[in-house]
């Protein structure tokens, strides 16, 4: 890894971690970002929850400093989802380079879907909010998505916790919760199958830690008003990326 890798993977982490705290899908830039540092595949996707794991723990900490704590309403979903992040984990960690590749591929178009749907979703007085056994099923599914493949999981969230009845701001609150458990369900799955490349991975999460810090200071100083646009630019590049434009 070069000196210039190393200042790409920490400005790329640092962006990649205000996009997920107000949006989601920071690692479509890092995943790319460790492949560019020589990081394979299926070791990026393991090596990539290290930064995730730095960018939530800091953001967890930063919301619950400026009173914002998304910690209590996070905990009627965590089951669900820790459940399906260790099932996703361990599924993924048995792909190929060239399977993993595939598949992310082919997720990606229900996730575009969805996250097009976010803006029309968020704040709807007029929805009904899902059973106790629906939300289960749901967050489930999230979950096992988040622990095989992690890029968008913040998206999809933010869809999720929005039917659940959270404004923004609380939504991003909750999800930082929810996708740093997550993390910690997935990452000892990686890590106990050698996927994880600890050296781009340790550099990568020095700028997810900062960025972590600033998107929740940015969350909730901002409000609605700033997350909003973040989300908008995050769906687009997630779109763009699903095209293969860039």
């Amino acid at each position: 890894m070069t000196i210039w890798e190393a200042l790409l993977l920490i400005g790329g982490g640092f962006l990649a971690g205000i996009i997920n705290v107000n949006a989601g899908g920071g690692s479509l830039l890092t995943v790319p970002l460790l492949n560019l540092a020589g990081v394979p595949g299926t070791i990026a996707n393991g090596s990539n929850r290290v930064g995730v794991l730095a960018a939530n723990l800091s953001a967890v900490t930063t919301f619950r400093r400026l009173g914002m704590s998304g910690l209590r309403p996070a905990v009627p979903v965590l089951l669900p989802v820790l459940v399906g992040a260790g099932l996703g984990a361990t599924v993924s960690s048995y792909l190929t380079d060239g399977a993993f590749e595939r598949i992310f591929g082919f997720m990606m178009v229900p996730i575009l879907l969805l996250s097009l749907r976010k803006a029309a979703l968020v704040n709807t007085d007029t929805e009904k909010s899902w059973s106790p056994v629906v939300r289960a099923i749901v967050f489930f599914a999230v979950g096992t998505y988040g622990g095989a493949f992690q890029a968008g999981v913040g998206l999809l969230l933010l869809l999720a916790l929005s039917r659940a009845g959270f404004d923004l701001v609380m939504a991003n609150s909750v999800k930082v919760v929810v996708v740093l458990a997550q993390t910690l369900i997935a990452l000892p799955i990686f890590i106990a199958r050698g996927q994880v490349a600890w050296g781009p991975a340790l550099v990568l999460a020095v700028g997810f830690a900062a960025g972590g810090a600033m998107g929740a200071r940015v969350a909730v100083e901002g409000g609605e008003r700033v997350i909003r646009p973040i989300l908008v630019v995050a769906v687009f590049v997630l779109a763009g990326r699903m095209l293969g434009l860039y």
